[in-house]
């Protein structure tokens, strides 16, 4: 009988890899009055939502079931976006491990009612985690790159990692010493 394991995790089965087409959607959105802060342009917080909705919806679509935000980095607000724009906010993996994947997220803006060319607005890179009905971590299908700039997402996601890895290991070092020399509660 033949183990069709993962190595590293015995008895753990092997998924099928996806191609990141299969799971990149487009989200848009006009942005309106509503949807605005005291500076009267929208709200970060607006675009953020909008960002983890199409990056939460990547993540399921991908992992084929519910998946959650684990993280969010490098959010970047390039533009402001004014009330009438609308949003395009474009979303795909760029990287899976085990049971997490990142999503890269990029936000273009255009005026609703004038023909022209969106200029990015926005751009972030979200890690979600794939949860099973217990709430613990599920095994996600590899992401199998299909272009260059897939390939290219997809390193510059593992260097993402080892970059967010290493800070949260030391942080931990850290607050480990300082509890050890009683500076912290």
């Amino acid at each position: 009988m033949i183990d069709a394991s993962v190595p590293e995790f015995p008895g753990v089965p092997v998924i099928p890899g996806k191609p990141t087409s299969a799971s990149r959607i487009t989200l848009s959105h006009i942005m309106s009055a509503h949807d605005t802060n005291l500076l009267g342009t929208v709200h970060g917080g607006v675009v953020m939502k909008l960002v983890d909705d199409a990056a939460g919806a990547v993540a399921g679509r991908h992992s084929e079931g519910p998946a959650v935000t684990g993280a969010m980095d490098e959010m970047a607000f390039l533009e402001p976006v004014r009330v009438g724009d609308l949003l395009i906010v474009k979303a795909q993996v760029n990287w899976t491990g085990r049971t997490s994947m990142e999503v890269g997220v990029r936000v273009m803006a255009e005026r609703w009612n004038e023909a022209g060319s969106a200029k990015q607005v926005a751009s972030a890179y979200l890690v979600f985690v794939a949860v099973d009905v217990d709430g613990k971590p599920r095994n996600v299908p590899p992401v199998l790159p299909e272009t260059d700039a897939d390939r290219r997402r997809e390193q510059e996601a593992q260097i993402r990692r080892t970059h967010r890895l290493a800070r949260r290991r030391a942080i931990v070092e850290l607050r480990r010493r300082r509890a050890a020399e009683g500076l912290d509660d």
